[in-house]
């Protein structure tokens, strides 16, 4: 096997460093493993600028969803309060949607691909043995974020969810997880957060009545 460029970030981690935890910990490898080595041989041997886009991206771009967030609640100061009510949800549609996430990974206990995998090649530093990869945290706040404000805005939506999409791919990409823990984590985005978004509207009458008091500012323009 080729050595890693020494241009790239790379972290191939051998099969002694697989965890020694308990024998309930899930081994993903046999379920796509291979598609998995086949991205991040991909990888292996793109250029190194093409791999600091992707590494940055998969750090830093639920980034632009905080901004979307941002979006959505300045323009619902002038839309009605079923609106605002939505907008303000978002964030906290995420939080409980990765929540649910989490309990998941700790139910499900998904051996890392970067230690299940002997050799692996990654992009980033591979995770802690108790730090478990079904479903990809990333992914589900991605498509969370995504399905709320689709229910918001149909344009903002959709460049979300392609923003979801990359960043899902960009986790398989530098070594962090394996092709079905990002399925599963779009899927988990959707599914539980679509019914909480759709049900924020509901708080209409709470936002009503804080747009009269203090909070106007923040809740309405003009």
């Amino acid at each position: 096997m080729l050595a890693p460029p020494s241009a790239l970030p790379a972290a191939p981690v051998p099969a002694a460093a697989a965890p020694t935890g308990p024998s309930l910990a899930f081994d993903g490898s046999t379920v796509d493993g291979g598609w998995y080595t086949d991205v991040t041989q991909l990888a292996r041997h793109s250029s190194p600028l093409l791999n600091d886009v992707m590494s940055a991206w998969s750090s830093y771009g639920l980034a632009l969803f905080a901004l979307l967030m941002l979006v959505v609640w300045w323009r619902a100061r002038r839309a009605d309060a079923a609106t605002m009510a939505r907008a303000l949800a978002v964030p906290l549609v995420v939080v409980l949607v990765y929540g649910v996430d989490m309990v998941l990974k700790s139910v499900v206990r998904e051996v890392r691909p970067c230690r299940s995998i002997p050799h692996s090649f990654t992009l980033e530093s591979c995770p802690a043995p108790s730090d478990w990869a079904f479903p990809s945290n990333h992914t589900v706040i991605a498509f969370s974020a995504a399905t709320a404000l689709w229910l918001l805005d149909r344009r903002l939506g959709a460049l979300a969810f392609l923003a979801a999409v990359a960043m899902g791919f960009s986790r398989i990409w530098v070594g962090a997880h394996y092709p079905h823990d990002v399925a599963a984590g779009a899927v988990v985005g959707v599914l539980v957060a679509l019914p909480l978004a759709a049900a924020s509207g509901r708080a209409a009458p709470w936002v009503e009545r804080a747009r009269r008091g203090k909070l106007r500012p923040l809740l309405a323009a003009g």
